[in-house]
């Protein structure tokens, strides 16, 4: 970086850690640093009644300090939260050196530095558990600053709201404001319960491919690829459905997979290109005892990541404790619109989207139609979670026909504050009622759907030999953590959210001040002080700029030639003739 690049703190730090190098004094040692206690664990565990923790070693960031005269006080944050630390000169430095406090501590480290502490646990004087250091060592020298945010009783002020900065550095993000960090622990915690659900069950995790010469198992727009080897295209996967029934096939009777899809669609705050969903299948039942299955499993999440089944999600009270709610497509419709979907051919969907001021295009079928007007009138309202159940046919190309009405299917999802969180089917197994749903998503795509599936025959292949009565559903985790945790958006649930390319800040080559009268010398220390551009000089105020470039010369011993008050006035004035 050059110095036009590099803030003022920025380039003290470097010093600093120059002169830590000068002083013999690695700023990024190698060697192992021992911990053998937490800040959580001393707040919840040190009596000092009994006198224990009298002989720790803690490690983490320097958040804040106090330097005094011969003594001081810092706050160190690790991996479970902050502690304060009392740290005298006659502890660390038993010699005559006194170098590591005088030096070292008060003039060289930094707010963000990790150093290693080792001492004993006790209470101030005024009530506050701290660890007084007896031996300190330096682990990690930050050479950018954090940003200043405030924090006391377990309050945040002056908090990072920025997304730009927030999603994109989110090793920033979880540094400086704790909430973020319990948000992802409890995403693992959601994570961990299903497994633990699964496994109780005999239910076996498996992998499957990514990469896909064809994506199946959903309508959406895939992500292609090539493989220079094979000299073939490939997809990323859009989900792991075909490839898990075929597991079933094989002979397991319940796969579930943790597992990354990708779809190449829009950006929303409910939608990133790839997220996680966790699909199972089940040999053997149907979706009626899925539904039941799904219930238990959320109701035990929830207890595990919240210690309730009462959350609150975008100030509505939900509700997790089972059982859940149960109305079927048909009656979810027929109760907001009157309209009655049964039977219905696509002409009449057409005329009753209209009629109801739903939005659709040419190129939908009926499948899509039923679902615009399930979109715009039901699922809003569903805020508790609520199965719904029994969709007609065009909308489920890969699910088996309803045992009592062959134009339905079955079919359920659940909804929560009027998201769509689970997706779940009686798997359809007749090889020959698949192929023919595949070429009707064929014809859609002609038609000009790009959301249309593509026909996978190795899945229809595997059919044929056999796959037994089977259930599957599958649901996004990514918005089950924003349900358990109450986030507004996807990308608060997400470590490092899809985003738009970082913008560059505009910087003028050194040729265009040259031409405009400064020297090059002078390039990097106005480009320093903002003034990015030529056309950022006709905004100067000359007196002022030649008063900063002489205070920030000396300031910073840069030895050069200091220009006169004239000298500036023409580079101000040299764009405005």
């Amino acid at each position: 970086m050059s110095i036009a690049e590099l803030s003022e703190q920025e380039l003290l730090r470097r010093q600093s850690m120059a002169q830590l190098r000068e002083l013999g004094i690695d700023p990024y040692p190698a060697q192992m640093y021992e911990v053998n206690a937490h800040a959580a664990q001393l707040a919840a565990e040190f009596d000092p009644e009994k006198g224990n923790f009298q002989d720790v070693s803690i490690a983490g960031r320097i958040m804040s300090r106090r330097i005094m005269g011969s003594a001081s006080f810092f706050e160190l944050q690790d991996a479970t939260g902050r502690i304060q630390v009392y740290i005298r000169r006659d502890d660390i430095c038993p010699g005559e050196d006194n170098t590591l406090y005088n030096t070292v501590f008060k003039k060289l480290l930094d707010i963000g530095d990790f150093v290693g502490v080792k001492g004993f646990a006790f209470i101030t004087k005024t009530g506050e558990l701290s660890v007084h250091c007896r031996e300190f060592t330096v682990l990690s020298k930050s050479i950018r600053p954090l940003p200043i945010v405030k924090a006391k009783d377990g309050q945040t002020f002056d908090a990072l709201t920025d997304p730009e900065i927030r999603y994109r550095q989110r090793y920033v993000d979880l540094v400086v404001t704790p909430q973020v960090k319990e948000t992802f622990v409890k995403r693992a915690k959601i994570i961990s319960t299903m497994r633990e659900f699964f496994n109780e069950q005999g239910y076996i995790e498996v992998e499957t491919p990514i990469l896909q010469p064809i994506p199946g198992g959903a309508s959406a727009r895939p992500f292609v690829t090539h493989h220079n080897s094979l000299d073939i295209d490939l997809y990323l996967r859009i989900a792991t459905e075909l490839y898990l029934k075929k597991l079933i096939v094989g002979g397991f009777d319940g796969v579930y997979e943790f597992g990354k899809n990708f779809r190449n669609e829009g950006m929303d705050k409910t939608h990133n290109p790839e997220f996680t969903c966790m699909e199972i299948y089940v040999a053997y039942k149907d979706y009626l005892w899925m539904m039941g299955f799904t219930e238990r499993m959320l109701e035990r999440v929830a207890l595990a990541t919240n210690g309730t089944t009462e959350l609150t999600i975008d100030g509505k009270q939900v509700s997790f404790k089972a059982p859940f709610r149960r109305v079927t497509m048909t009656d979810a419709i027929r109760e907001k619109t009157g309209f009655d979907i049964t039977g219905k051919s696509e002409a009449e969907l057409r005329e009753a989207c209209a009629k109801l001021n739903v939005e659709i295009d040419e190129t939908m079928g009926k499948g899509k139609l039923i679902d615009a007007l399930f979109g715009a009138y039901c699922e809003e309202e569903l805020i508790q979670p609520t199965f719904v159940t029994d969709y007609p046919i065009e909308m489920s190309p890969l699910c088996k026909r309803h045992r009592n009405d062959p134009c339905l299917t079955e079919r359920f999802e659940l909804f929560v504050n009027g998201k769509e969180l689970c997706n779940a089917y009686s798997e359809l197994n007749d090889p020959v009622d698949q192929l023919e749903r595949f070429q009707e998503q064929l014809r859609l795509s002609e038609k000009g759907d790009d959301e249309a599936m593509f026909i996978d025959m190795d899945f229809v292949r595997a059919l044929e030999y056999g796959m037994p009565t089977c259930s599957g559903m599958g649901i996004g985790i990514d918005r089950l953590t924003m349900f358990m945790t109450d986030r507004p958006t996807i990308q608060e649930v997400l470590f490092f959210p899809q985003m738009r390319p970082e913008k560059k800040p505009v910087r003028d080559g050194e040729e265009k001040y040259v031409a405009a009268g400064v020297p090059a010398e002078w390039v990097p220390v106005l480009q320093k002080l903002g003034f990015t551009t030529v056309e950022a000089l006709r905004k100067a105020a000359p007196g002022k700029l030649f008063n900063d470039l002489c205070g920030y010369n000396k300031k910073n011993k840069l030895g050069l030639t200091n220009p006169s008050a004239d000298q500036v006035k023409g580079w101000c004035d040299a764009e405005r003739e």
